[in-house]
Formats: structure tokens, C-alpha cells, sequence
């Protein structure tokens, strides 16, 4: 690797020791905010423990689905397709919604693609964009990617009591009512318990109990689940390739079992009407509905870049990894296509049931055993996807208190465990208090936000480092340069800006969660940073 060129690069990886005078002098803090770490010295880190090339093309897809089809296909599909409290849905075309977001996700994947075999290190866009665009951008991707994993997984974890519910409804005969049907503000956030009531002609001012004139409604099973993940990953948890193969095994099998039944129940004038207008059945929001669709749906993709992430481990990269990468969105296309055309062709719009929309479209067609198969394989796979963000989630935060952004007690290690049981611990607050207050469109838009964002910083990270530094080895481009990277830049942004037309929460909060970032980031991080020469040693 040539060293020279990346000190080249804006001699930006450079660090000078400073008094505290100087910490928030205008003239250092403009040096400092574009500190970059030397990609040399990762990529000399990872070779002194690299592990074995063993992935090949096939390898990296059967990786790249296994983390794709998951959390997205057994919760937004129903929230995509019929919309929900803020949103828009895209009906029965929701099949052009998921090729919209498939199109984005690749432009941004060959992004990913670029950066992963340059620098072949096991990271992700946070270790990209302080390589590349400097400190403060890699605080913010880094904030991002905290808001990412932790709504993604409130999103999950309240999908994963939809089926858990779906799964109880089937042994109804031989289990108490209270069981299988418990009250809604024992088992949702407040503002979806609040919209089921009024759905039902309840008041959820009399039917939610209330302290003080707070009201009183939690996720209970959710908090459950979370503290259980929690507790398994403070003990430490072991991962095989066997396990990873056979999780895949379960979700595609319980697809394909929803697949071949429901074909059987699909009625063509769910999809085009009875009518003359088969756009109105199919598109009952016109375009508008097709990109709020292809939005929310994004949701399911989120995954693919952790393929870019097994650069290190790859055979032949330049080649293997764009096939991975390729491959996995292309299989997962279609198996989303598929599950949208049975699930609409199955269910009316009005019927879908947007907490566990695959289970519930089959029960209501009679097939009850069927559903159960399918919550009990949901479940597998829902705990193993709230498993990985969780893991995510407290690994990011880790990274980041270790380069001094974060307060230092939060990357201490549990003396027999070996694991960040303390971010664990705060993370896992963050997850229940998510759980009581936000739906799981919202987390799911929310996520969304967090996902675009990196996608289109690291989309533009790669058009940076091509002007700066154009003769680094690349052993994989992105074709087409600067096309690819800006379309994916424009899908990523298009995508965002047009669903803040109709949204409102998630795109107040959004920003927000960037403010409070910024915040802690001068008022905290930066100033740290300084102080204990975490710069200077990077």
C-alpha cells in the first residue's frame, strides 16, 4: 500500500499536539474537523489478525441473504403496501416500489464495494468516513449509525410481538384469553394502541389506564425480549457458520411455504379491480404511494452492506465481492416481488394487517397451521436479526468511545465476560423506552433516514477520494464514475425528500437526532478528543 499518498491527502492524518487554549481556538477546530485516521495503519492492524480468503461469490450471497431477507420481509411489507398512520401505501404496486429500492441500494452498494476492497478492513461506513471525509463527518455517519441499529431494532422487536401473538392465537383453544388477547395497551406503544381502539370504536381515554393523567401503554413482550437479548450478549455469544446457514435455511423455507399456499388463494381483482381502471386497484396512490412504498420498504435491504464488510475474508474481491453484492439484491428482489404479488393477491389492502402481515394474510384465508409455521420461523429469524442490531448498536458505540467521542466508561469491558456490558446495559434502555413510545412505521422511517444518510456519505465519499487521492489502487471502481455514484446520491436523497411530504414525526425527529448529535459532538467529543491525544495516536 503506498503510505505517501493518503499523508497526501490533505495532510490531514497529521496530529499535533495542542494545549488547552487552543482546543477551541476557529483556527484549530477548522484543522481538526478534517482529521482522517491512515488507512495504512487499519489495513496493518487487520493484517496482523486477517482471517482466511475463503468466501467466494456463492459464499458472499448465501451471507448476503441470510442478512437481507429478514426483519424487513416479515414487518414493513404490510406497512408498505397499505400504509400507515402517516404514510401512504403502495398497494398491489408495491412490486415497483421494491425494484426502486433494489435500484438505489445497488449505486450505493457499488460504492460500498469500492471502499471495501481499497481498504479491507472488517468496518463499515463509520470507519470509511474517517479514512476519507475527517473526524467530524465520521462522528455524525457514527451518530447515524447508532440511530440506524437502535430504531431498526425497536422496528423489529415490535414485529417480533405481532408474530409472537400470531403464534399464541393458534393454541387459543387450550390457552387462557388473557394469553392470546391480552389488552392493547399491554402489548403496543401508545399511539398504535390509541388507532387500534378508535379503529374498534373505543375510547382510548377510558380504555387505557392512565397515572396522573400519563397514560399507561408499553410493549411488554418487546421489553421482554429485549432484556433476554441483553443478558446473551453481556454473557458473550459465539457465532458459527452453520448457525448463520441454517437460519437461511428457516426463513426461505418459511417464504416459500407462504409462497406455495397462499398461490393458491391469490384473487386477480385484488390486484387490477373489477373495473375498467385497473391503475386505481393497483396503484390506489398513484405515484405518490409507488416512492412512500419504495421508502418504507428500503427497510428490507438494509443488510446488504455488511457483504462489503467480508472484504477481508474474500477470494479474488474485485471480482467476488460486486457478485456478492449484486447477486444478494437480485435474489432478494425477487423473493420480495413474489411475497408482495401473494400477500396483495391474497389479502385486500384494507385487510392487511401491518404488525405481522404474512402470518395474519394466512390465517385469514383459513390456513391457521400454516401461520403458525410461519410465526414460529419469523420468530427464529426476527430474534436473530433484534440479536445482530443490538450487536451492532453497542459495537458502533464501543468503536466510537474508543477513538474518544464517548465518555470512557462506556467501552468498559465486564471483567469475566469480556463484552461492553455497560453500553450493553444503556443500549438496551434506549431499545425499551423506543418501544413505549415509538410505532413501528415510525422506527422503520426513522431507520430508514439513518440508512439513506450513509448511503448517500459514503456515496460521496468515494467522488471525494477519486479527486484527492485518484491514483490509489483500486482494486474494485465503481463503473461509470461520477454517474454511478451520483445516482445513487439522487435515489438515496430523492427517496428522502419525498417522503417527508406526508411523513411528520420521523422527519422532525430525524433532524433532531443530527442537532443532539452535533451538540455532544463540540460541546463533548471534540474537546476530549483533544485532550487525551486520541487524534495523535490514530
Amino acid at each position: 500500500m503506498d503510505k505517501k499518498n493518503f499523508r497526501e491527502f490533505g495532510n490531514l492524518s497529521e496530529h499535533a499536539e495542542v494545549s488547552p487554549k487552543e482546543i477551541l481556538s476557529v483556527k484549530s477546530i477548522g484543522k481538526n474537523l478534517f482529521k482522517t485516521k491512515n488507512p495504512d495503519e487499519m489495513i496493518e492492524r487487520a493484517d496482523k489478525s486477517s482471517l482466511k480468503k475463503t468466501l467466494g461469490a456463492f459464499d458472499l450471497v448465501i451471507l448476503g441473504v441470510g442478512c437481507v431477507i429478514g426483519s424487513g420481509i416479515f414487518t414493513v411489507v404490510g406497512v408498505a403496501a397499505a400504509g400507515g398512520a402517516e404514510t401512504t401505501g403502495a398497494g398491489p404496486a408495491l412490486i415497483i416500489s421494491m425494484v426502486l429500492a433494489s435500484l438505489a441500494c445497488i449505486f450505493s452498494a457499488m460504492c460500498y464495494s469500492e471502499f471495501a476492497t481499497m481498504i479491507p478492513v472488517a468496518g463499515s461506513a463509520y470507519l470509511y468516513t474517517y479514512a476519507t471525509m475527517g473526524e467530524f463527518f465520521a462522528w455524525v455517519i457514527g451518530w447515524v449509525l447508532l440511530l440506524e441499529y437502535t430504531v431498526g431494532y425497536i422496528a423489529v422487536a415490535t414485529a417480533w410481538t405481532g408474530y409472537f401473538f400470531e403464534f399464541l392465537r393458534g393454541f387459543s383453544k387450550y390457552l387462557p384469553e388473557y394469553i392470546t388477547n391480552p389488552p392493547l395497551w399491554l402489548i403496543h406503544d401508545y399511539k398504535t394502541a390509541s388507532q387500534i381502539m378508535t379503529s374498534q370504536g373505543l375510547d382510548p381515554a377510558t380504555n387505557v389506564p392512565h397515572i396522573f393523567n400519563i397514560p399507561i401503554s408499553l410493549n411488554a413482550p418487546a421489553i421482554v425480549i429485549t432484556l433476554i437479548i441483553m443478558m446473551f450478549l453481556i454473557r458473550g455469544i459465539k457465532e458459527s457458520t452453520k448457525m448463520a446457514g441454517a437460519l437461511v435455511v428457516v426463513k426461505l423455507t418459511v417464504i416459500g411455504l407462504f409462497l406455495v399456499t397462499g398461490a393458491f388463494y391469490i384473487k386477480p381483482e385484488n390486484w387490477i379491480g373489477t373495473g375498467g381502471n385497473w391503475w386505481q386497484t393497483f396503484a390506489p396512490n398513484g405515484f405518490s404511494g409507488i416512492f412512500m412504498g419504495a421508502f418504507i420498504i428500503f427497510f428490507a435491504y438494509i443488510g446488504f452492506d455488511a457483504i462489503a464488510t467480508a472484504a477481508e475474508e474474500t477470494k479474488d474481491p474485485q471480482k467476488n465481492l460486486p457478485i456478492g453484492i449484486i447477486g444478494t439484491l437480485g435474489v432478494c428482489t425477487v423473493v420480495y416481488v413474489l411475497v408482495a404479488l401473494v400477500l396483495t393477491g391474497i389479502c385486500p389492502i384494507d385487510k392487511i394487517d401491518i404488525q405481522a402481515p404474512v402470518a395474519s394474510a394466512i390465517t385469514a384465508v383459513g390456513q391457521g397451521w400454516v401461520a403458525g409455521l410461519i410465526s414460529i420461523g419469523a420468530l427464529t429469524g426476527l430474534t436473530s436479526v433484534l440479536l445482530v442490531m443490538m450487536l451492532a448498536a453497542t459495537r458502533t458505540a464501543l468503536a466510537m468511545s474508543r477513538d474518544g467521542f464517548l465518555p470512557k466508561i462506556l467501552k468498559t469491558i465486564h471483567p469475566k465476560y469480556n463484552t461492553p456490558h455497560v453500553l450493553t446495559v444503556l443500549v438496551t434502555i434506549i431499545c425499551i423506552i423506543g418501544t413505549t413510545f415509538l410505532s413501528l412505521s415510525t422506527s422503520a422511517e426513522l431507520c430508514n433516514f439513518g440508512t439513506f444518510t450513509s448511503f448517500i456519505i459514503v456515496c460521496v465519499a468515494v467522488l471525494i477520494l477519486r479527486k484527492k487521492d485518484p491514483n490509489r489502487p483500486r482494486p474494485y471502481k465503481v463503473p461509470f464514475s461520477p454517474w454511478f455514484p451520483l445516482m445513487g446520491i439522487i435515489c438515496c436523497g430523492g427517496l428522502m425528500l419525498h417522503s417527508m411530504k406526508s411523513l411528520t414525526t420521523s422527519k422532525i425527529l430525524f433532524p433532531l437526532w443530527i442537532i443532539l448529535g452535533i451538540i455532544i459532538y463540540f460541546s463533548y467529543g471534540y474537546k476530549k478528543l483533544r485532550e487525551n491525544n486520541c487524534g495523535d495516536e490514530e
